[in-house]
């Protein structure tokens, strides 16, 4: 991209403490008290809870997917946890520890995301529906969009895209390859999805727009790669970072021209319906996101209920 504003989040390391249990002498000579043999010794089971140290590891403190969190708390009577606030990128690296120890942790998780390419993982049943229904990725822009920028509101207008093809460019970032590197490989190789949003549509001659995106791993990936579309046909683009609240205030305003990361209807619902009077709605650009509670396949429970045992 010819301007690229870093992202505002600095991840910031987590720990997660977990509680272990152990018993014996430091003393290999020390007989018990009673003096009797330690065969039958009845070891006192770890609750899940106390595996978990009684936390849910999410990320930033604004994303939908935390009240939808602290809701559940809520709703399922999981009165001794706490919800520790972090990033998406804290949010892996404390899964990617605990996952390498064989740990227990459970995490706030959405898909699209990386993270379920790399490790074997579930979603907690829900059966309270605290969560939701599947959801889907909106386009919204600036009113007025359409008038001053006509080729980008109709690429905007047409964008639309699958999680798979969304997850090939995460992975390619996971890998360690630049945002604007792995959109650029994706593009070149689905050029026949690429045609049919730019079908049409005449070039400019470097028109500025600026585009608003939250920095989660999808939201890096779908806002580079149709930031790139844009330059392909002449557009100056410039990339915002931020927070879902300001993200959706700069495209109220009209400080951002366009966002591809709005998740509705649950996510993002309180500051749409906040400023959905300020901006028009395009659309799913991405049907099929889902968010939840996630823990690795190896953990023995299934339900969020089974948090209580």
């Amino acid at each position: 991209m010819k301007k690229y504003l870093k992202r505002l989040g600095i991840a910031t390391g987590l720990s997660l403490t977990l509680v272990a249990a152990g018993c014996g002498s430091e003393d290999a000579s020390q007989e018990a008290p009673t003096g009797d043999s330690n065969d039958g010794a009845v070891t006192e089971e770890v609750s899940v809870g106390e595996q978990l140290d009684f936390t849910i590891t999410g990320i930033d403190a604004g994303a939908g997917i935390m009240a939808a969190t602290e809701n559940a708390i809520e709703t399922y009577g999981l009165d001794d946890y706490q919800l520790q606030p972090s990033s998406g990128a804290a949010m892996t690296s404390a899964l990617d520890a605990a996952i390498e120890r064989e740990e227990a942790i459970v995490v706030t998780g959405w898909t699209p995301h990386w993270k379920f390419a790399a490790y074997d993982l579930k979603y907690l049943e829900d059966p309270e529906g605290v969560f939701g229904a599947a959801e889907s990725i909106h386009t919204i822009v600036r009113e007025g969009l359409n008038a001053d920028l006509p080729e980008a509101y109709q690429v905007l207008d047409n964008f639309y895209w699958t999680p798979d093809h969304m997850g090939e460019i995460m992975v390619e970032v996971n890998e360690g390859a630049e945002p604007a590197d792995a959109a650029a490989a994706w593009i070149e190789g689905n050029q026949d999805i690429v045609s049919e949003w730019t079908n049409g549509v005449d070039a400019v001659d470097g028109e500025a727009i600026t585009l608003a995106f939250v920095a989660w791993d999808s939201e890096i990936a779908s806002t580079h790669m149709i930031g790139a579309v844009l330059e392909s046909i002449g557009y100056d683009v410039t990339l915002m970072s931020m927070e879902p609240g300001p993200m959706f205030t700069a495209v109220a305003t009209g400080s951002a021209d366009a966002m591809v990361a709005a998740w509705l209807p649950a996510t993002h619902e309180s500051y749409y319906e906040d400023f959905k009077e300020d901006f028009v709605d395009l659309g799913a650009n991405l049907d099929g996101a889902k968010i939840g509670l996630v823990v690795p396949a190896y953990m023995d429970i299934d339900s969020i209920e089974d948090l209580k045992n």
